[in-house]
């Protein structure tokens, strides 16, 4: 487990790198121990040499390995930062858990609940389950979902999960099936979409995501392209329940994609029909229908195929049966 040293101590410390941190750099290790350092000056002393890993130099991208000694200098940061020492009364998120082993937690993300904190948010769900799991040794994000998107979401309680499951990722070797509801008619029983987005910032500093339309202009060199298959579940009126089967995983991806083609996601505030979410609001639908309904992979550890499942929620349920009766009368 990395140790957190006291900023402000006047003698060196030497930490023992064990399974948590074996195979991490040197600088994120640095980073998660010396709580509140800059990262500038992390890498100011990985230059001057005062840090040491079994008495030698090393630089920034330097990999640890289980029982390496790493020497970590003293450091001198002021720092304001609030610990929490308790865990919470309650267990928020243990309820949540619908697949766990010595490598793996899967949990059924709660729409509202953001996967980390910052921007406003002071604790996100992997904050909150650090909380809940004090012993826990290693306890890391494998992906993101939005915050008001629900459903399945994996972390890692090994180095070695984490590093296999982003091999996995990139690799196109994991099927992450999501449902939607849309507005409009869709007609196609499968469509394939491929469509290049590019990340942009507002003036108020909120990032956005849009599809480009002309690849002339210089500042679309950054586009990524992204690619969904999506199928046809149910028609209602007015509405189409979609599943869709990510090919890549862009930011907002289906969000961006579903808007551009005119098909814009029920309850979406940032790339929905504004007028069409009030109207849902007052029919009792207050969250974005979209919903991260199934992940099938292999075990990173063992290999064993996993089927990981997220029922719709039941507010989601409940607004799709009230649909099915309003295509029945």
């Amino acid at each position: 487990m990395i140790q957190n040293i006291t900023i402000g101590a006047h003698a060196a410390a030497s930490v023992t790198v064990d399974e948590a941190s074996d195979g991490q750099r040197i600088d994120n290790f640095l980073a998660k121990t010396l709580k509140g350092v800059p990262k500038s000056h992390i890498y100011r002393i990985l230059r001057s040499g005062e840090v040491r890993v079994n008495k030698g130099r090393i630089d920034a991208s330097y990999k640890l390995i289980l029982g390496d000694i790493v020497r970590v200098p003293p450091i001198r940061v002021a720092t304001t930062e609030k610990v929490i020492t308790n865990a919470p009364a309650t267990s928020t998120l243990e309820k949540t858990v619908i697949f766990e082993d010595d490598a793996l937690l899967v949990i059924d993300k709660p729409a509202g609940f953001a996967v980390h904190g910052g921007s406003g948010v002071s604790r996100g769900v992997i904050e909150q389950l650090r909380l809940e799991r004090p012993k826990a040794k290693f306890l890391e994000l494998v992906h993101r979902l939005d915050r008001e998107t629900s459903g399945v979401l994996m972390l890692a309680k090994k180095r070695a999960a984490l590093v296999a499951l982003h091999e996995m990722i990139r690799n196109n070797k994991t099927d992450k099936r999501y449902l939607m509801l849309v507005a409009g008619e869709w007609t196609e029983k499968k469509k394939r979409v491929i469509l290049d987005l590019q990340k942009y910032v507002l003036p108020n500093g909120e990032r956005r995501v849009n599809v480009v339309t002309d690849k002339s202009k210089d500042k679309y060199d950054e586009a990524q392209v992204s690619e969904t298959i999506f199928y046809l579940k149910q028609n209602f009126v007015g509405f189409s329940l979609l599943e869709a089967q990510l090919i890549t995983g862009r930011t907002h991806q289906l969000r961006v994609q579903l808007a551009h083609l005119g098909f814009p996601i029920a309850g979406d505030d940032k790339y929905g029909d504004f007028a069409l979410n009030k109207s849902l609001a007052k029919k009792g639908m207050k969250r974005m229908f979209l919903h991260s309904a199934e992940t099938n992979l292999q075990h990173p550890i063992s290999g064993e195929k996993l089927k990981l499942i997220a029922p719709l929620p039941p507010e989601l349920q409940k607004f799709t049966e009230k649909l099915e009766s309003e295509v029945r009368n």
